[in-house]
C-alpha cells in the first residue's frame, strides 16, 4: 500500500452523489437506509463511469488495486462497508479502487475497529501506510508497525498470498535494475532514456516496493536495513536520482 492523493470529482457527479445520500437519509430506520442504499448502488449507472475515472486517476501504476498494488483495479470498494454505514454508500471519500480478489475474497464486509470505533484499516488516500507498515525488501513480506498495520496485513492477506510475496521479491530486483540503469543513462547524457526509466518504474505493478526502497534509504537504520546491499543504498541516497524518481511521484523522504 502507498500514499495516494484523492482526486476531485466533476461538480455534476459530486452533486448527484449528494442527492443519493439525501435520498438514503430520508428513510427512518437503519434497515430502511441499508435497503435503499443497496437499491441505489445496484442502479448506479449514472455515476459509475465518473467514479471509475476518478479512482483510476488516483490509483498506483496503471490502475492497480489500492490495497495489494498488484491486481488490476476493477471494483469500487467502500472503505467503510455500505452494510455498516449506508450513509457513506455514495461518499466519494469512502470509495477506493480494488481488484476483485481484494474486494470479494479478502476484505468483503470486514472492517475491524478500535475500542472507540475508529477504523483499524488504513485508508491510503487519508494517511501514509508507511506509518503503519514496513516492507522487508529481500523477503517481500510486510511487518506491522502498529495495530492498524497488522490489521491491514491480515484483512488483505498481504503476506498470506504467496503470489504477492513472490511478486514483491521480483519487483525488488526489477527496481534495483531500474535505478542502476537510470544512473548509467544519466552518466552517458541520455536524459530522455533516464526519464523513460523513471516513468516505467513507477507504472509497474507492486510499486509499493520502489516506494519502500526510497523511504527506507532515508531511515536512521538504513545501513542495517540494506546490509549486504551497499551499492543499492548508495544509489538510493544519490540526490540527483532521488530528485528524479521522487519528483515523478510527488513525494519526498
Amino acid at each position: 500500500m502507498i500514499r495516494l492523493r484523492r482526486a476531485v470529482l466533476p461538480a455534476a457527479t459530486a452533486e448527484r452523489l449528494r442527492d443519493y445520500t439525501d435520498d438514503i437519509r430520508q428513510h427512518a430506520t437503519e434497515k430502511e437506509r441499508k435497503d435503499r442504499a443497496k437499491e441505489l448502488w445496484e442502479s448506479r449507472r449514472r455515476v459509475r463511469p465518473a467514479l471509475l475515472r476518478g479512482l483510476a486517476e488516483m490509483a498506483p501504476g496503471h490502475e492497480r488495486c489500492m490495497y495489494c498494488g498488484d491486481g488490476q483495479g476493477t471494483d469500487i470498494d467502500h472503505f467503510e462497508p455500505k452494510s455498516l454505514a449506508p450513509l457513506r454508500t455514495f461518499d466519494w471519500l469512502n470509495h477506493l479502487l480494488a481488484c476483485s480478489f481484494c474486494n470479494s475474497n479478502q476484505k468483503r464486509n470486514l472492517f475491524p475497529t478500535e475500542a472507540d470505533g475508529s477504523p483499524l484499516l488504513v485508508d491510503p488516500t487519508a494517511e501514509d501506510p508507511l506509518d503503519h507498515l514496513r516492507l522487508v525488501l529481500p523477503l517481500g513480506v510486510y511487518r506491522g508497525l502498529t495495530a492498524r498495520g497488522r490489521a491491514c496485513i491480515e484483512v488483505f492477506g498481504l503476506n498470506a498470498r504467496a503470489v504477492l510475496v513472490k511478486g514483491r521479491v521480483d519487483a525488488y530486483a526489477t527496481a534495483r535494475h531500474s535505478i542502476e540503469l537510470w544512473r548509467i543513462a544519466m552518466d552517458k547524457g541520455q536524459r530522455d532514456k533516464a526519464t523513460e526509466i523513471v516513468r516505467v518504474a513507477w507504472n509497474r505493478p507492486l510499486i509499493d516496493v520502489l516506494e519502500a526502497m526510497f523511504h527506507q534509504s532515508g531511515h536512521p537504520a538504513a545501513d542495517a536495513l540494506f546490509a549486504g546491499e551497499e551499492e543499492t543504498l548508495d544509489l538510493l541516497r544519490d540526490s540527483e536520482l532521488r530528485t528524479a524518481f521522487l519528483h515523478f511521484r510527488g513525494v519526498s523522504y
